[in-house]
């Protein structure tokens, strides 16, 4: 089956791309992660473009899942700090039953999903990691518990919180600033994207009426297109870098991109940018429409971009050679990014292994 975009979901790409074309060059990003300050372009990018994606009754301005992957894609490509966003894009659907709520965390993109980063969201239903781990409610609504890497957990103003509640899954609401919530950073390689672990000490909380187990599933399922997204767009730039650099590096008198290893590096990842929007695409649209293989889509996606991704990351790098092992190259702001990429929230063999659960493989394997 084809897929294309709509012509308004072009133009909204093209118009995000020539706002962090102006925004967003290799200068400013690396004055953005040398300082560690992203306060200014996060809440830009939050006000001009955060309610892209959201639905209009929950004060965003409408479009869907392929609307935030063109987002994310957007943002990997030009390696532009996008925590909060995609804290604020994965927490969005729990509140969907408070629209004005919604509307006011959702507005500085200040909403996070207080779940581990470095797993699959919906790890929480795993045997391995039952209910009884989260974090708990007491009778007066108090959670008490700690949540280890979340996504602009350091920054967010409000959180989503899976919790214990009776042996029942449950999912509250907390505001960070109440003072027995702690929070402590945790510095990634990759200096686009923060995690915090998250201390909660009978911390007052509001109940959140929504099916918390249908509401992480799908979050597992846009966690999955929209990191993949981003790694495309990282992924996209890199080739590009590297096919630019083999053209003007010498050695032996010829460009190295004559030669035929290179050749074959910048071929396979030409191969892995382009199985990767293919993928991407029809994945975000298949669960924005609730499709009923949209859990296949979303499991094949993040299992594939990302590890697809990874080797972009590695092909670029061989291509540029000692060049770009060094800060002063841009080639390491988008290499972090795709290996992060690659594992946030769970890694390639994580999902593959969920895929086979679910395609009832892992017995049929003699």
């Amino acid at each position: 089956m084809e897929w294309l975009l709509s012509e308004d979901q072009t133009d909204y790409a093209e118009a995000l791309a020539g706002f962090l074309a102006e925004r967003a060059d290799a200068e400013s990003v690396r004055r953005w992660f040398e300082t560690r300050d992203v306060e200014g372009i996060e809440a830009e990018i939050a006000e001009a473009w955060g309610g892209v994606g959201i639905p209009e009754e929950q004060g965003g301005q409408g479009g869907g899942l392929v609307e935030l992957a063109l987002t994310a894609e957007s943002l990997g490509r030009h390696a532009v700090p996008s925590g909060r966003w995609l804290a604020a894009a994965l927490a969005a659907p729990a509140l969907a039953g408070d629209p004005q709520l919604a509307g006011e965390l959702l507005a500085g993109s200040r909403l996070a999903l207080a779940i581990d980063s470095g797993t699959r969201p919906a790890a929480l239903f795993d045997d391995a990691a039952p209910v009884s781990a989260l974090p708990r409610v007491d009778g007066d609504g108090r959670v008490t518990g700690t949540v280890r890497r979340v996504l602009a957990g350091g920054s967010a103003s409000h959180l989503v919180v899976p919790t214990n509640l009776e042996g029942r899954l449950a999912l509250r609401l907390v505001e960070v600033d109440d003072a027995t919530v702690g929070t402590r950073e945790r510095r990634l390689l990759d200096r686009s994207r923060e995690t915090a672990d998250v201390v909660f000490r009978a911390t007052p909380s509001t109940e959140l009426d929504v099916d918390a187990e249908a509401v992480l599933r799908h979050a597992e399922q846009v966690a999955a297109v929209l990191v993949s997204a981003d790694a495309l767009g990282a992924s996209e730039h890199m080739l590009e870098m590297s096919v630019e650099y083999s053209l003007v590096r010498h050695q032996f008198g010829v460009p190295i991109g004559s030669f035929q290893a290179v050749k074959h590096a910048a071929a396979t990842m030409k191969v892995d940018v382009e199985a990767a929007r293919s993928v991407v695409y029809y994945a975000a649209a298949a669960v924005e429409t609730a499709e009923p293989g949209a859990l296949h889509y979303a499991l094949t996606t993040k299992a594939q971009v990302g590890a697809g991704a990874a080797r972009a990351a590695d092909s670029a790098l061989t291509i540029h050679g000692a060049i770009g092992y060094t800060w002063e190259h841009d080639l390491h702001l988008y290499y972090k990014r795709a290996r992060l990429d690659a594992v946030l929230f769970g890694a390639p063999k994580a999902w593959n292994e969920k895929l086979a659960d679910v395609l009832e493989l892992a017995d049929a394997i003699v």
